[in-house]
C-alpha cells in the first residue's frame, strides 16, 4: 500500500521545539525528492522545505530558515522535520509530499501528498 504518513505534531508553547517524521511505503522513496508543507487555517499550502533524494535539503521558505532543519533516513523510509524556537505562525497542518507520483494522492505539477495524513502542530501560550 502507498502511504506517506506525518506524525509528531502536537500542542506546545512558543520558543518550544518539535521533530515530525514521514513515514513512506509502497514506492521507493530513496530516489524521489522529499517536500514538507503545510496549511494554516483559512490559507493554501505553504512549501516548507526540499530535500533531494540524496538527503541534501536545498531549499527553506523565509519564514522557518534557521529554525527548521529536513532530514531524511533512506534506509529507513522516513524523512524528518525539526522545527526549533517554534512561533504562534507555525500553526498549521503538516504535510510531506513526493516527486513520486503516487497512485491515490492529490497530485500537483511538482509532488503528491495526501490530504488525509498530515499532522497538526498548534503553537499557543
Amino acid at each position: 500500500e502507498v502511504q506517506l504518513v506525518a506524525s509528531g505534531g502536537g500542542a506546545v508553547q512558543p520558543g518550544m521545539s518539535l521533530r515530525l517524521s514521514c513515514a513512506a511505503s509502497g514506492f521507493i522513496f530513496s530516489t524521489y525528492w522529499i517536500y514538507w508543507l503545510r496549511q494554516a487555517p483559512g490559507k493554501g499550502l505553504e512549501l516548507v522545505a526540499t530535500t533531494r533524494s540524496d538527503g541534501a535539503t536545498i531549499w527553506y521558505a523565509d519564514s522557518v530558515k534557521g529554525r527548521y532543519t529536513a532530514s531524511r533516513d533512506n534506509a529507513r523510509d522516513t524523512a524528518y522535520l525539526q522545527m526549533n524556537s517554534l512561533k504562534s505562525e507555525d500553526t498549521a497542518l503538516y504535510y510531506c509530499a513526493t516527486t513520486a507520483r503516487l497512485e491515490g494522492a492529490d497530485c500537483r505539477y511538482d509532488y503528491c501528498y495526501f490530504p488525509g495524513q498530515g499532522t497538526q502542530v498548534t503553537v499557543s501560550s
